[in-house]
């Protein structure tokens, strides 16, 4: 199973690269595969790739998620 994740264009770079944000982290990446996105903007992220900009309010619906899922796990693992 693969998982592509919602990340914010913070900085644009030359030749379709880009650094992205996720809950502190930032990792440069390609956005050759989208065209038009600006610093701000919402794209999802697979293996590096950009592969089509996304909603703001759909991001974070779907950070939210994955903070929730994180949450959930650690509160498991603690309690195993």
């Amino acid at each position: 199973m693969c998982v592509a994740i919602p990340a914010q264009i913070v900085e644009l770079l030359e030749d379709d690269n880009a650094v992205v944000e996720v809950g502190g982290v930032r990792k440069n990446i390609s956005l050759s595969l989208v065209e038009g996105c600006v610093v701000g903007d919402y794209v999802i992220v697979h293996v590096g790739f950009a592969l089509s900009r996304l909603d703001p309010e759909e991001a974070q619906k779907s950070l939210d998620l994955f903070a929730k899922m994180g949450a959930l796990a650690e509160a498991e693992a603690a309690g195993a």
